[in-house]
C-alpha cells in the first residue's frame, strides 16, 4: 500500500502500561461497511479526469455494480479490426489473409487467437459513490479495502488524496487515518488499466490472450473501521521439529496512544481443541514475538493430511488479528524437495488464468475448491499460477485441500519488456514479490514463488540472482526460483526448465516422439545427474485436440468464442462438420496417449522433482491452444475420465520399461515393472500382478511377482518379464496390466503381435495391378473394368498450393500452428473405422494408437478437397482446426469402369516394419474380395492431381 497525504502514527510511549491502556473509551472489534451495490462512473478516454479534478464533483449519472467490470456490463467499444489488444499476436494473417477477410467486416468481426470479449476498453475509468459513515465510528480508524481491483487505483475520500496502488496479486488497502467524522462523504476510485509499467503484454495477469485486460473491482468492496490502534501485521513460522509456531506480529496506531504491554496468543488446530493462551510482551516498535506450542501430537500438512492449525493475536481494546496456516517445513536436499522431510514429486498443471465465464478470477473459496477438487481428482498434486497470483480464496482452498502452490510475480518480461536493466518492471517486482508474500506467506500451500515467466533481456540473470538472494534472506518458508523456464542459477532452489520432455519448442518432427519408435524405456536421469539441484519440468505435453464445439453453449458471459466460431465455418466449408465429434473424440485419444508417456517419461527419471503441465485444461489464447484433456471451464471433454488419467498420473504408479511396442510371433515380450511411490509412508509387502490381455479383455498370460515394501520417495524395482510370443494370435493388439494387489493403483500398456515376415507373403492378387503413379498402364487397366492399387510415395505427394507441404507427424500438434510459427506436425492423428473391411486384418481402433507411429511416420498425407464430398478416407488425417482440410492416408474410388484403392504410405514389400507388412496385406485381400466396392467416381485426372509429377 502506497499512502499519503494522510498520516499513521505509530508513537511507542515508555512506560505507558496496559492498565492505562484499559483506561481508554471501550471499542469494539473491527466492522465493515459493505460497499458493494450501484456505484457512478465515467469512462476518461482523453485522461484528463486528474486535471479536471474529476475527485471534487460527482460524476455522470450512468451506474455500475461492483464488484463488476466494464466488460462484464457491456460498457466499452466495440472489437474493430484496429482494436488495441493487450498480447502479442504472432500469425497476423488474421489482417490481411482473404480467408479471414468476412470476420474483418463491421458487424461480424471475429478474431482467432483468443476469446473476444463484446466490448474492449483500455484506459482511465472513474468510480464513485457517496457512502455514511455510522455516528459510533467517530473516533475509529478507517480502512478502505479493495479486493481485486484490475489495474492501477488512486482513491480519494471526499477530496483528499488517499493514495495509490499498482498490485495486481493481492488486495488494495488504502488507510484513511481517524473517521472524519460520521455524517455523508464521498468516495472516489480511479482505475486505469494500461500498461503501465510494462510488464509484458504476454503476462496472464493483463493479458487478452487468457481473462483479458479488463477495467473494474471483484471481490470484496469495504470500509473497515478498527480501534486507533491495531494489528497490522501476523505472521507465523512453523517448526516442525519441535511443533511450535513463532508468532511475529506488529501493531499500528492513527492516534498517539500508547502500544499495550502485551498482545494475547491463542491457537490450535483449526478444528480441534484450543491451546493455553499466552501473552507476547509488546517491544518499543510495536512489535511482538512469541514461540507458541502446539503440542507434540499436532498433525503436519501435506498432500495427504491437510491439517491446518490457527493463530489469534488480541489486544486488550478488542482488536484480533487471526492467521490460519499449515505445520510444514519445505526444503531443497541434492536433487530432491522435501516436505517435512518426505520426497515430493510434484505432478502438476498450469493456471494460465483463464476464466470464460466471468473474464475474472474467482473470489470466493467454494469456486476455487472446485477447480482444485478437479485437478485433484486427475492424480495432480501441484498447481503453478503462470505470470500471475491468485486472489486469497485460492490459497485457502489450496490449504484445505493439501495442493502446492508455485506462485508468480505476475510478469512476463521478455521481448521488449527486459528485465534486470533498470525498466520500470524492475521496480515493480520488487513491490509486487514483497506484498504477495505479506497478504500470503502464511499459507502452508503457498510452497513456492518465482519471479516470472521465461525472463529476458540482457541482464537478467544478474537481477534475478539477486531476487532470489534476497527472497531466501526474508522469508524461508518456501522454496524460490529464479524464473519459469529459465535461468537455471546456482541459488536457485529448483530449477524449472524445459529440457526434460518429449518436444521441445523448434523440434518437430526432430523430437522423440515422431523420430523414434515407441517405447517406454527412455528417461531423464542423464539430464537429473547432472544438476545438484531439483529439476521441475517446464510446461511439458502442450498436445493439441480438435474443438469441442459442444462447449460453445457454456459461453454465457462477455467471452464469446468467436475463435470456435471461424473454425466450424471453416470445417462447414470444408463439408466436414458431421465429423466434428469424431475429430474431438478421436485426437483426444492421441492427446491422452502422448500424455501418458510424457508423465511416464518423468515418474521414470530417478530423483526428479516433478512436472508442470501444460495444460490440464484448455488455453484459449495464444491463437487457440486446446491442450487440456479438460476445456476451459475445467470440465471433461468426453475421451479420458479422471480414473484414467490417474493410472499413469498419481502417487503411486506401476511402470513397465518396454524396448518396443510391436513384435512378431517369433520374439519375446520383454519389460521390467517397477512403481514410482510418493505417498505418505512406505508400502508393506506390496505384491504386483501383471497380465497380458486381448481385444476382447480374454487373458492371454498372468503371473505375479514377490512381495516387497515399496518405500515412498521413488522408484521400486519388482522384475523382469521374458514371454515368449509363438503361441499367441495374430495380429492382435494386447495389453499388459499391472496391479498392486489390495490396492487401487493400476497400469497399462498397449502392444501389437504380429506375424513373423515369413508368414505375411503378400503378393498382388491376380487382376491386381500395383502401381507408383496412375500412368498409362494403370489408366488402361482402370478403364478396362480392372483393379489398380496406387501407393504414391510420401515424397511425392502434392503439397497444399498455398500452405506448402503437410507436416505429418504421429504425435498431435504441439500448442498450435499459429503461435509456432507453424511447427511440424500440423495434423492431429488419424480417424478411420475398424470395421471397415479394408483394415479387416489389420487391428486397429478408430484413432492413432501406438502401432500407426509405423505407417504415419513413413507416409505423406494426401489433400481430397478437391474431390466429391461424399467420398471419406478410408483413413482419415485429421487436420489442424485452422484449415480444416480433407486429408487421407488411405482411399477408394471408381475411375472409369475399374476399382481403384489409393494410399500414400510407403508399402515398399523391401523395407516394411511388421505393421506395415500387415497393414499391405490386409489392403490387398480386401482389394481381391468383393467387399471391394467403392460408391464414389473420379476422373484419372482428377487421382493425378494428388501427385506431384516426376521431374
Amino acid at each position: 500500500m502506497h499512502t499519503a497525504p494522510s498520516k499513521i502514527f505509530r508513537h511507542a510511549l515508555s512506560g505507558f502500561t496496559l492498565i492505562a491502556a484499559l483506561l481508554l473509551p471501550t471499542l469494539t472489534a473491527a466492522e465493515t461497511l459493505d460497499l458493494s451495490g450501484p456505484w457512478h462512473y465515467a469512462l476518461d478516454r482523453e485522461n484528463t479526469g486528474l486535471a479536471n479534478q474529476w475527485y471534487s464533483r460527482p460524476l455522470t449519472d450512468a451506474t455500475i455494480k461492483l464488484p463488476g467490470t466494464l466488460p462484464g456490463n457491456g460498457i466499452g467499444d466495440p472489437v474493430t479490426v484496429d482494436t488495441k489488444w493487450t498480447g502479442g499476436i504472432f500469425d497476423r494473417s488474421y489482417f490481411t489473409s482473404p480467408e479471414y477477410a468476412a470476420y474483418r467486416t463491421p458487424g461480424n468481426i471475429k478474431v482467432p487467437f483468443w476469446l473476444q470479449p463484446e466490448t474492449h476498453y483500455v484506459g482511465a475509468a472513474w468510480y464513485q459513490r457517496d457512502i455514511d459513515i455510522p455516528a459510533n465510528w467517530n473516533v475509529r480508524h478507517l480502512e478502505l479495502h479493495l479486493e481485486r481491483p484490475h489495474w492501477k487505483t488512486t482513491a480519494w475520500f471526499d477530496d483528499r488524496l488517499i493514495g495509490s496502488n499498482d498490485s495486481l496479486s493481492v488486495a488494495h488497502v488504502y488507510d484513511l487515518g481517524l473517521a472524519a467524522g460520521p455524517g455523508h462523504h464521498r468516495l472516489t476510485v480511479r482505475i486505469d488499466n494500461t500498461l503501465d509499467p510494462d510488464i509484458g503484454e504476454n503476462s496472464h495477469s493483463v493479458s487478452d490472450h487468457t481473462q483479458g485486460n479488463w477495467n473494474g473491482i471483484v471481490g470484496r468492496i469495504e470500509l473497515i473501521a478498527t480501534a486507533p490502534i491495531w494489528i497490522d501485521d501476523l505472521t507465523i513460522i512453523p517448526r516442525v521439529k519441535d511443533r511450535v509456531a513463532l508468532v511475529r506480529g506488529k501493531l499500528a496506531s492513527s492516534d498517539h496512544q500508547a502500544w499495550p504491554a502485551t498482545v494475547q496468543i491463542t491457537g490450535g488446530p483449526k478444528t480441534g481443541r484450543p491451546r493455553p493462551a499466552m501473552n507476547a510482551n509488546m517491544a518499543a516498535d510495536g512489535s511482538f514475538s512469541l514461540d507458541y506450542p502446539l503440542g507434540a501430537d499436532a498433525p503436519l500438512w501435506d498432500e495427504f493430511n491437510p491439517a491446518l492449525h490457527h493463530v489469534t493475536a488480541t489486544l486488550a481494546n478488542g482488536e484480533q488479528r487471526e492467521a490460519t496456516f499449515g505445520l510444514r517445513e519445505i526444503a531443497a536436499e541434492g536433487r530432491r524437495i522435501l516436505l517435512n522431510g518426505r520426497a515430493v514429486f510434484l505432478r502438476g498443471t498450469l493456471d494460465c488464468a483463464a476464466f470464460p465465464r466471468t473474464g475474472h478470477p474467482p473470489t470466493d473459496v467454494a469456486s476455487w475448491r472446485t477447480i482444485f477438487t478437479t485437478i485433484q481428482a486427475h492424480g495432480l498434486n501441484h498447481i503453478r499460477f503462470h505470470s500471475w497470483c491468485p486472489p486469497e480464496a485460492a490459497f485457502s482452498a489450496a490449504d484445505e485441500l493439501g495442493l502446492y502452490l508455485q506462485i508468480e510475480v505476475a510478469s512476463w518480461p521478455n521481448q521488449s519488456t527486459t528485465l534486470g536493466d533498470g525498466k520500470p518492471v524492475d521496480e515493480w517486482i520488487n513491490r509486487e514479490t514483497a506484498r504477495i508474500l505479506r497478504a500470503n506467506g502464511n499459507h502452508p500451500s503457498f510452497v513456492m514463488l518465482c519471479a516470472g515467466n521465461e525472463p529476458g533481456g540482457k541482464n537478467y540473470t544478474a537481477w534475478l540472482t539477486d531476487w532470489v538472494k534476497r527472497q531466501k534472506a526474508t522469508d524461508s518458508r518456501r522454496l524460490y526460483t529464479a524464473g519459469a523456464g529459465w535461468p537455471e542459477i546456482p541459488e536457485n532452489d529448483y530449477h524449472v526448465t524445459p529440457e526434460p520432455r518429449i518436444q521441445h519448442w523448434g523440434e518437430g518432427l526432430n523430437s522423440r516422439i515422431n523420430q523414434l519408435a515407441p517405447e517406454t524405456r527412455t528417461d531423464y536421469r542423464d539430464f537429473i545427474g547432472a544438476r545438484t539441484t531439483p529439476v521441475v519440468s517446464h510446461e511439458i505435453g502442450q498436445w493439441c485436440v480438435y474443438p469441442n464445439f459442444a462447449e460453445m453453449p457454456k459461453y454465457t458471459g462477455y467471452l464469446k468464442p468467436r475463435n470456435f466460431e471461424i473454425f466450424r465455418a471453416s470445417l462447414a466449408a470444408h463439408h466436414l462438420t458431421d465429423q466434428a465429434h469424431d475429430f474431438l473424440i478421436a485426437s483426444g485419444k492421441l492427446q491422452a496417449l502422448c500424455y501418458k508417456e510424457e508423465i511416464e517419461s518423468a515418474l521414470r527419471t530417478p530423483e526428479m522433482g516433478g512436472f508442470q503441465l501444460l495444460g490440464l485444461s484448455d488455453f484459449p489464447g495464444q491463437g487457440t491452444a486446446l491442450v487440456g484433456v479438460l476445456d476451459a471451464f475445467w470440465e471433461g471433454k468426453g475421451y479420458i475420465t479422471p480414473g484414467e488419467f490417474r493410472r499413469f498420473c498419481n502417487r503411486t504408479v506401476p511402470l513397465a520399461r518396454l524396448n518396443q511396442r510391436v513384435f512378431t510371433q517369433d520374439e519375446h515380450f520383454t519389460a521390467d515393472i517397477e512403481v514410482a511411490h510418493f505417498g505418505p509412508t512406505t508400502l508393506p509387502n506390496i505384491v504386483a500382478t501383471w497380465k497380458l490381455v486381448d481385444g476382447r479383455g480374454l487373458i492371454a498370460a498372468e503371473g505375479r511377482f514377490a512381495s516387497r515394501d515399496v518405500p515412498t520417495g521413488g522408484l521400486t524395482q519388482f522384475g523382469h518379464l521374458d514371454l515368449a510370443l509363438h503361441a499367441v494370435p495374430a495380429p492382435a493388439r494386447y495389453k499388459l496390466i499391472v496391479t498392486l494387489e489390495n490396492s487401487t493403483f493400476e497400469n497399462d500398456w498397449d502392444f501389437w503381435v504380429y506375424p513373423p515376415a515369413t508368414e505375411v507373403v503378400a503378393p498382388a492378387p491376380a487382376g491386381l495391378l500395383v502401381v507408383h503413379e496412375l500412368d498409362a498402364t494403370a489408366q488402361a487397366q482402370l478403364e478396362s473394368g480392372g483393379d489398380v492399387l496406387l501407393i504414391i510415395p510420401p515424397a511425392r505427394v502434392a503439397p497444399d498450393p498455398a500452405r506448402g507441404k503437410i507436416a505429418l507427424g504421429f504425435s498431435s500438434i504441439f500448442w498450435n500452428t499459429a503461435w509456432t510459427h507453424g511447427q511440424a506436425p500440423h495434423t492431429l492423428g488419424i480417424l478411420c473405422d475398424p470395421q471397415h473391411p479394408a483394415l479387416a486384418h489389420f487391428p486397429t481402433e478408430t484413432h492413432s494408437n501406438l502401432q500407426w507411429w509405423y505407417p504415419v511416420s513413413h507416409a505423406g498425407a494426401m489433400i481430397l478437397d478437391g474431390l466429391p464430398a461424399d467420398l471419406r478416407p478410408i483413413v482419415q488425417v485429421v487436420d489442424d482446426w485452422v484449415t480444416n482440410r480433407k486429408l487421407g492416408l488411405i482411399f477408394e474410388a471408381r475411375v472409369c469402369k475399374g476399382r481403384l484403392l489409393v494410399t500414400s504410405i510407403d508399402l515398399n514389400e523391401s523395407t516394411m516394419d511388421p505393421v506395415r507388412r500387415q497393414l499391405r496385406a490386409s489392403l490387398l485381400a480386401y482389394a481381391a474380395s468383393p467387399q471391394f466396392a467403392p460408391t464414389v467416381t473420379l476422373t484419372g485426372e482428377q487421382v493425378r492431381l494428388l501427385i506431384v509429377p516426376k521431374p
